[in-house]
């Protein structure tokens, strides 16, 4: 048996590791490739795997994890900062989805109850998938990004009374015993959730964590993630809501990210298993022997979810173009829904061959996202060229032009830390300025505080003509989305060739992109950290305040083409290596009865004897910085000594009252202090 297991988890990681290798040069999602794994190890492909039962074990413990440290990563915080998109966008995608779903699925025949869980089960989207890729391309703070992960924030916290839902699905109608039953169920087990974040497992991990013990921590976090995923079990509910829910207990805690660093190794190891055992359970037979009907049902959850998403964006005031990307993001049916379909498979409600064919077009909705959030970009541009209104092309929170025509004013593109930054300069050296936000509560909560903001899609020139952009004398652009920071550029030149852009972006790739474009300026955040940690270490070694300021300045004015010279970082050091001398400074209390006592530092020949420098003195409240020759040192003075360890350490005696006890070398009294 033990034998059995070891040779299926050896098969499936060696090809894992072939099957994502081959993934990553294609630009395949590292999930699509787990599922594309177990769909050659299982029966429907290679049939490497024959039994699946201790792999779907090892999937279920997968799911508890991956639930479970997305509980541990959910912070109310976080949560009430995009709350708008969650709790009103989120509602609406989810109510929108399952209503189409559940008409589509109506008319075609299938009953009542079946057709609300499959709409249910369409509803959700994958997390995993989406926000990876959107954390990849560098979009997950951009309009588009705050709008998705706000509505998948809402589908998982839907979650919890989709699993209540199903068993009560599970007859002809429901029960009104059963739904009181469930509820107060429910309500329990988050009372009891909140209870336990409040006041017991904080308490119990601070005890834990005060014995420094690694091993003892980490058990007693997957004990608490294991026993309430038991807990919830054993009063009907699922596994998976109840490490959910564990995750939620902990995630209040000061110990969360210390948990989840923890527990994010095993989750990744585990969730492999879950993935896998999905594309197992493929059965491809289906897309050989009904092809068409297959596709159609790809086609039709992908348009039906797109248009579900973007009519929910557009109704919380969104610009056209940020509803279609978020649209197309969330257009594939999620990993959730998998556990979902699992439950309603075991309840009856769905029978084995709709499992089947759920499962294959999920998955194929999946493998298709990420090419699906490629193109998503350009879709929004070409859609927003089409005549529609200009409530729906630049959202419903465009206000009208400035009331004044500026000249020669600054322009702001998004008003994160940076644009906040140029508008308290502009204020302070009275220059005339005006913002473009795509963040309608910004926007609102910064114009009742008297600033100059708008709201608007700055890749539109109706948007752009809000705060006259013709009349500017420069723009700058800091904002997260690269795609759009590409447009806005190009546009702002078409516009006006002369005007001055500014422009902020996140890596060093993006420079000559962005130059070619026509860019005057483009400011680095990799390359600006780098040069102020540039700074601040050669700073500790001593080197030159006017060297350190001639590289800095060298690095900054060139370093775009620099940085990227194979050479490059050896010339560098080449020039720093006469500067990084061993040196340290370090500081001693004068004793009563020493050599340093009344004698003065002249006397004391520090630097000739002992190759050390006196670089400051404390006595009391008073620091002499660069003290004298002639200041006479007196007992209890704090003396600063610059020079090589080893030379410091021997003019240490010199400190000393009884400087043999010390056994140093070089510790005599100075013979010239007569």
């Amino acid at each position: 048996m033990q034998e059995g297991i070891i040779a299926y988890v050896s098969l499936l990681f060696g090809l894992s590791v072939l099957v994502l290798m081959l993934c990553h040069k294609l630009k395949i999602p590292v999930l699509v490739g787990l599922i594309i794994t177990g769909l050659i190890a299982g029966p429907y492909g290679l049939g490497i795997v024959h039994r699946g039962h201790e792999v779907e074990v090892l999937a279920e413990i997968g799911v508890i994890l991956l639930l479970f440290s997305i509980g541990l990563e959910f912070s109310m915080k976080e949560l009430f900062r995009i709350k708008r998109f969650v709790f009103i966008g989120g509602l609406l995608q989810v109510i929108i989805t399952t209503g189409l779903a559940y008409g589509a699925s109506v008319v075609l025949g299938i009953p009542g109850h079946r057709s609300l869980v499959l709409g249910l089960l369409i509803s959700l989207s994958s997390t995993a998938i989406v926000v990876k890729e959107l954390e990849r391309k560098g979009e997950l703070h951009t309009p588009h990004g705050r709008v998705v992960l706000g509505m998948l924030i809402f589908q998982d916290l839907s979650i919890v009374p989709i699993m209540l839902t199903i068993p009560l699905l599970a007859g002809d109608g429901l029960a009104p015993a059963a739904l009181a039953t469930n509820t107060i169920k429910g309500i329990l087990i988050v009372a009891v959730a909140l209870i336990g974040a409040k006041w017991v497992v904080p308490s119990l991990l601070f005890q834990i964590t005060r014995t420094r013990i690694r091993e003892l921590f980490l058990l007693s976090v997957i004990t608490v993630c294991m026993g309430i995923s038991w807990a919830t079990a054993q009063v009907g509910l699922s596994f998976a809501l109840g490490a959910f829910l564990a995750g939620l207990v902990l995630s209040e805690s000061e110990y969360a990210r210390q948990a989840l660093g923890n527990i994010i190794p095993f989750r990744d190891v585990f969730t492999t298993f879950f993935f896998v055992s999905i594309g197992m359970l493929m059965d491809t037979s289906l897309l050989v022997q009904k092809p068409a009907f297959v596709l159609l049902g790809i086609a039709g959850v992908l348009t039906l979810k797109a248009t579900a998403a973007c009519t929910a964006a557009l109704l919380l005031g969104m610009p056209i173009r940020t509803a279609v990307i978020a649209a197309l993001a969330l257009s594939q049916i999620g990993e959730f829904s998998f556990v979902l379909a699992g439950s309603a498979f075991s309840e009856g409600i769905l029978g084995k061959n709709e499992y089947n064919l759920f499962l294959l077009v999920s998955i194929m909705t999946m493998i298709l996202s990420p090419f699906l959030l490629e193109f998503a970009p350009r879709l929004g541009y070409s859609i927003a060229r089409l005549p529609m209104p200009s409530k729906i092309r630049q959202g419903y929170y465009a206000k009208s032009r400035l009331e004044k025509d500026p000249k020669n004013h600054l322009v702001i593109i998004g008003f994160g830390i940076t644009g906040r930054h140029m508008a308290q300069a502009c204020r302070v050296f009275k220059i005339p300025y005006a913002v473009l936000e795509m963040n309608p509560e910004t926007v609102r909560t910064e114009r009742e505080r008297g600033e100059p903001i708008f709201y608007g899609d700055a890749t539109h020139e109706s948007s752009l003509e809000q705060v006259h952009v013709r009349e500017a004398k420069a723009v700058v652009v800091a904002i997260n989305d690269p795609t759009a920071t590409r447009r806005i550029v190009e546009l702002l030149k078409k516009l006006r060739r002369e005007l001055q852009v500014i422009v902020r972006t996140r890596y060093l790739q993006e420079v000559e992109e962005l130059r070619r474009l026509g860019a005057d300026e483009v400011i680095v955040e990799e390359l600006e950290t780098s040069l102020a940690m540039f700074a601040r270490v050669l700073n500790k070694f001593l080197v030159p305040l006017n060297e350190i300021e001639r590289l800095v300045v060298m690095l900054g004015s060139d370093g775009y083409r620099m940085m990227r010279e194979d050479d490059y970082a050896g010339k560098i050091v080449t020039q720093l290596k006469p500067f990084t001398v061993d040196l340290e400074v370090m500081s001693f209390r004068v004793e009563e009865g020493s050599s340093f006592d009344g004698a003065t530092l002249a006397q004391l020949e520090l630097r000739k004897k002992y190759g050390v420098s006196a670089v400051a003195v404390r006595r009391g409240n008073n620091l002499f910085a660069n003290p004298s020759p002639d200041m006479e040192i007196r007992a209890g003075d704090l003396v600063v000594l610059l020079g090589s360890p080893l030379d410091i350490m021997k003019a240490r005696g010199l400190f000393l009252s009884n400087p043999q006890k010390e056994g140093e070398e070089g510790s005599n009294p100075v013979a010239g202090s007569e």
